[in-house]
């Protein structure tokens, strides 16, 4: 499991954007009433569509391993758009605010699932972090060998 669930998780997310994505494109989407409502000063004949594409594209980010830094930052910004609806539309998103979300609401509150899947996502494709942490790891690994005080490799390291 450890060795391919994040993976399983970076295509899982990648279908849901493609797929929802597409039928966004091609005008049947079931958000697209509530995309129209939310973001009203748009023409949605135009809007829709180019949403669409945006999640589509975020959906083939998430495949292309090097993207998905990037890929993962769209991705959060279009997942804090779709709270929009929580201030904009209240009564359609709950019967009774906070405790009783409508379908809606529910829609808008699974996305924090897929928030928390993008940062899983993000923390095993973050090139930096995890290359400064084998540089560290050398470092202390070397300086084991060659007996050098880890306080004064760890001085280096800072």
């Amino acid at each position: 499991m450890e060795k391919h669930s994040i993976n399983l998780m970076r295509i899982a997310l990648a279908i849901v954007y493609i797929w929802f994505g597409a039928l966004k494109i091609f005008g049947l989407s079931p958000a697209g009433d509530l995309v129209e409502k939310t973001v009203f000063w748009f023409r949605p004949e135009i809007f829709i569509p180019i949403l669409g594409i945006c999640e589509v594209l975020i959906g083939f980010g998430l495949l292309i391993k090097r993207m998905i830094p990037l890929t993962i930052i769209f991705l959060l910004v279009h997942m804090s758009a779709t709270l929009f609806p929580f201030f904009i539309l209240k009564s359609s998103c709950f019967d009774g605010f906070p405790y009783e979300p409508t379908l809606v609401g529910q829609y808008i509150i699974k996305n924090i699932v897929l928030v928390a899947g993008a940062l899983v996502i993000a923390g095993k494709y973050n090139e930096d972090y995890y290359a400064e942490m084998n540089f560290k790891k050398r470092i202390k690994n070397s300086a084991a060998n060659e007996n050098i005080s880890t306080k004064y490799i760890t001085d280096i390291i800072k």
